[in-house]
């Protein structure tokens, strides 16, 4: 599995990544409610996804292996994490994990020294057993009825003559 920068070409792949991994693995957040699903994907189209991929200002990463898009990741620089969804045949083998350090290096080496993310009720434990913290009460977003705001410091980028 290699991460790397998404490009235009991966935005149909990249796509159904985060529709089926909201769909099929957010369950917590959206209790199958249709008008909620609506909201939280309405935005997930190849169109949005290819623009996200080449706007100033952010990263776009994708997770592949033998050529499928196996995860999708995105930080508005310097800091927040905007995005984090794995593939549901791809859960729990360590592709969220690798792709959460990427996405941390990436913002060290835009200088961030902190990252925050707003993260959903079926992530809030993955993102607290890998040091990030509540940083104030939960709020409905796209009408579920929690997402959590979420802190971790970051080890900078090494400035040259530093001790």
């Amino acid at each position: 599995m290699i991460i790397r920068d998404a490009t235009a070409d991966d935005a149909e792949a990249a796509c159904a990544v985060l529709r089926a991994s909201i769909s099929e693995l957010c369950l917590a957040d959206h209790r199958a409610d249709a008008e909620i699903l609506r909201r939280w994907l309405a935005n997930k189209t190849p169109a949005n996804v290819a623009a996200w991929a080449n706007e100033t200002g952010r990263s776009l990463l994708v997770a592949v292996e033998d050529d499928a898009i196996l995860a999708v990741g995105g930080l508005a620089h310097p800091g927040e994490i905007t995005l984090n969804y794995v593939a549901p045949d791809a859960r729990f083998r360590g592709i969220s994990s690798a792709m959460l350090a990427a996405l941390e290096q990436r913002a060290m080496e835009q200088g961030a020294t902190r990252c925050t993310l707003l993260s959903t009720e079926t992530a809030h434990r993955f993102y607290l057993a890998r040091g990030y913290v509540d940083a104030g009460a939960p709020a409905g977003k796209f009408g579920t009825t929690s997402s959590y705001p979420m802190t971790k410091p970051i080890r900078g980028p090494v400035r040259s003559g530093a001790c």
